[in-house]
């Protein structure tokens, strides 16, 4: 059975050739033009029959890629989980590093070539239904943190963490390397991506997303630190 995205775009002819190309190489598309018309087919879906992705244009007619991607990230169980694939007419990164922050999996500059934008769309399905690398169990404690890969949660004491699938990935690639100082070239390669053109910032902003999410004081972290001038390392000893 194909796998299903929802391509919000309101460049009519634009939207046509990228969801031809896209059913040619075996997935079903669903075309919205307008923000508001992507999020009631969302909706409608429910968790019955979600998209597996959502192709997002930042520039839409009535309210921006930005704003859908926040009210999609508040959707209620497992519909605010879908991963995003934001494309951006904008060269400003500024406007790319919010996108991540509102809760976008990926970017994607336009003009681009439809045959990039699959090699996106399949690395972030093949992030979001592939096992771990290295992964021997599907439990990883760190005092009151809990990674079930299995599952793909995150707890902290009893509460769950509000992750998107690129963000857990990272977590888990870091977690699994416990002590190990990781470049972030290191960090995208652990989660099998070449991600986000090797834009250094991105994985910033995803680390402060993280660290927002199971850290008691995200300015204070005390899971995952900062090795300046070099990456990031996962504690081993956590509280």
């Amino acid at each position: 059975m194909s796998q299903h995205l929802l391509m919000i775009e309101d460049d009519a002819r634009l939207a046509a050739m990228v969801g031809e190309y896209l059913e040619q190489n075996g997935f079903t598309v669903s075309k919205a033009p307008d923000g508001l018309s992507g999020l009631s087919r969302l909706n409608q879906a429910g968790d019955n029959h979600p998209p597996e992705l959502v192709i997002l244009d930042l520039m839409l007619p009535d309210i921006d890629g930005l704003e859908v991607c926040r009210r999609v990230r508040a959707l209620p169980s497992s519909m605010a989980q879908i991963p995003i694939l934001m494309l951006t007419a904008k060269g400003d990164p500024m406007d790319r590093i919010i996108g991540l922050e509102m809760g976008a999996d990926d970017y994607l500059p336009k003009p681009f070539e439809p045959r990039e934008l699959l090699a996106r769309v399949r690395a972030i399905l093949r992030r979001k239904t592939e096992p771990a690398i290295g992964a021997n169990q599907s439990l990883l404690r760190f005092g009151s943190l809990s990674i079930d890969r299995d599952a793909r949660t995150v707890t902290v004491g009893t509460d769950e963490c509000d992750l998107t699938s690129y963000q857990f990935d990272l977590l888990v690639a870091l977690a699994e390397r416990a002590g190990r100082v990781l470049t972030r070239d290191q960090i995208m390669e652990a989660v099998r991506g070449r991600e986000l053109e090797a834009f250094d910032r991105s994985i910033d902003v995803h680390m402060g997303r993280i660290r927002a999410a199971i850290e008691s004081d995200p300015k204070d972290p005390k899971r995952i630190l900062t090795v300046r001038g070099v990456g990031y390392v996962f504690a081993r000893q956590q509280e």
